[in-house]
């Protein structure tokens, strides 16, 4: 969701640069908050302070960190193409779910004056940082998420006596690089639409992020040779990411005039 279908990693990023200038630091560059974006906050307030040092307790941090946010978060806006999508999406009879590390108090304050733009995902189809039934350190770039968003939507066709989907039936839509990480490791396919500056940053190793083998999988030769084994060399194995150049993700640089032709999907 931030950074995909709302402008919020920007505020993350106002809101973190406000408190590292008052404490003499540096703005928080993009290699560091590529790692922060799409984990959960515990996960992803560690890699922040292992980074910041900061002269504060993390106890002054995250009040000065909160009255930021809930001031400019009710300022969200959608990224270009968002509510086309949404919409046509919608239109066009495609279940959709939403997975988003967010936690509920964040998710209030980022969507409460875009109720309109989030009818889109029925409650019972959203899956939130804080929901617990995902393991605690299952956030991304695990899989769980994804598989608990895809569990979300078959609850309600096994309720109406329809066919589930499969997890190779799904498209992720991710900004962030655990997140594409988490899509390919749920066995599903991935658009990639990241934020102008992280792609700055992953420049060159975009087939890496795309295959998600750049957060937390170790030796990209040894998981392929073992990827290969568990699916019989088709390379959509549940658990495991993909590899290069496999066709199961794509990068995207806006969600301006989405190719829907190109992922079978058939427009309203």
């Amino acid at each position: 969701m931030d950074g995909l279908l709302l402008d919020t990693e920007d505020i993350y990023t106002l809101c973190n640069n406000v408190i590292l200038r008052e404490c003499n630091k540096p703005n928080l560059p993009w290699n560091i908050k590529a790692q922060l974006q799409g984990r959960p906050g515990p996960e992803a307030g560690e890699i922040f302070h292992a980074w910041a040092q900061l002269p504060i307790p993390r106890a002054e941090y995250a009040r000065k960190n909160t009255e930021l946010q809930r001031k400019h978060f009710p300022t969200a806006r959608p990224l270009p193409g968002v509510p086309d999508l949404l919409k046509t999406l919608t239109q066009s009879g495609v279940r959709l779910a939403l997975a988003t590390s967010s936690h509920t108090a964040n998710f209030k304050l980022k969507t409460s004056h875009l109720e309109d733009l989030f009818t889109a995902f029925p409650d019972e189809q959203r899956v939130l940082g804080d929901d617990p039934r995902i393991p605690p350190g299952k956030g991304k770039p695990a899989p769980d998420i994804y598989l608990l968003a895809l569990d979300t939507i078959n609850q309600g066709l096994r309720k109406q006596g329809k066919k589930e989907i499969k997890s190779e039936e799904c498209l992720v839509f991710e900004d962030s690089v655990p997140g594409v990480e988490a899509g390919r490791r749920a066995g599903m396919r991935v658009v990639w639409c990241p934020h102008p500056d992280l792609l700055k940053e992953y420049k060159g190793r975009e087939k890496e992020v795309l295959a998600g083998l750049t957060n937390g999988g170790g030796d990209e030769q040894v998981q392929e040779v073992m990827q290969e084994a568990a699916v019989g060399g088709e390379g959509k194995g549940r658990g495991w990411p993909g590899r290069r150049d496999d066709g199961w993700a794509e990068l995207l640089r806006s969600l301006e005039n989405f190719p829907y032709d190109k992922y079978s999907i058939d427009v309203a």
